[in-house]
């Protein structure tokens, strides 16, 4: 049963935090710099809550380090994501035989 509060707890936070900008803020934003922090806002919380995982992924920093390295390069010559991904994949876990 009280899994069942959780959820609605949870539901009920979720859609407060959706629901009251739309109602407070009726007029549209003309200022430059708040509409660039609300459009880069969603990419620097993802980057926030994913950059971290990434190095204790596979155990050893070392090993993620690499991967990441490989595909920061790999992206930064705009190649597939699959492609990034597996290379990056492959360099942390031929560096993993190392350590």
């Amino acid at each position: 049963m009280s899994i069942l509060a959780y959820i609605a707890v949870m539901a009920g936070v979720t859609y407060l935090v959706r629901m009251i900008p739309f109602t407070l803020i009726r007029v549209k934003i003309k200022s430059r710099f708040i509409n660039s922090v609300l459009y880069y806002l969603p990419y620097a919380v993802l980057s926030a809550m994913t950059f971290p995982a990434i190095f204790y992924a596979t155990g050893y920093v070392y090993t993620a380090a690499a991967g990441t390295a490989v595909a920061l390069v790999m992206a930064f010559f705009d190649l597939p994501l699959i492609v990034v991904a597996l290379g990056s994949s492959a360099a942390a876990f031929a560096l993993s035989f190392v350590f």
